[in-house]
């Protein structure tokens, strides 16, 4: 880990009580959802992480405590570092604080996270879907969201999937094949 990481990791443990870890030489720190707003203004105004280019989160179900990590990345393109920071929440009431305040690109990153994995973001100015239509019930990166009904297709099971599909017409006075 570059020394001037190291400095913004250590700063971050000590004030924040952050639990520090590091994934493929990616340094990592964890962090309560009550303190995610402030560790972004002192990422920001403190160490020069002036970017936050993503925002996604991990849905470890069926393990409900926690049972979603929101994962935030940030970039200090004055000092080349790279950092993440993991928000661990509870599966019975995902909720965390917006970082629209800090970085206001975050307002369609943390949309996102309403929108695929059903997190609420407390304070954000415009919390509706942003991928899926307006009447779309659940959300669709949870891991107990249905899959629905048709199978995936491989080179094993090529045949029988190509079988139950229906033909489309050769001519244009045709109907379907079912």
């Amino acid at each position: 880990m570059k020394k001037e990481l190291e400095t913004v990791v250590k700063d971050i443990e000590k004030n924040f009580k952050a639990t520090r870890g590091e994934f493929r030489e990616q340094a990592r720190l964890v962090v309560q959802p009550e303190q995610i707003v402030e560790v972004c203004q002192r990422l920001r105004d403190e160490h020069a992480f002036e970017m936050l280019p993503s925002i996604t989160a991990v849905d470890y179900w069926p393990q409900s405590t926690p049972r979603f990590h929101v994962v935030y990345q940030f970039n200090s393109l004055s000092k080349q570092l790279r950092l993440e920071v993991r928000v661990p929440l509870d599966g019975n009431s995902p909720e965390l604080d917006s970082v629209t305040s800090v970085y206001p690109n975050a307002g369609w990153l943390e949309r996102e996270l309403w929108d695929m994995f059903g997190l609420r973001v407390q304070n954000h100015p415009d919390l509706r879907r942003i991928l899926m239509p307006y009447e779309w019930e659940g959300h669709p990166l949870r891991k107990d969201y249905p899959l629905g009904y048709e199978e995936v297709q491989f080179t094993f099971n090529f045949e029988e999937i190509q079988a139950r599909k229906p033909k489309p017409p050769r001519y244009p006075d045709e109907g379907w094949e079912v």
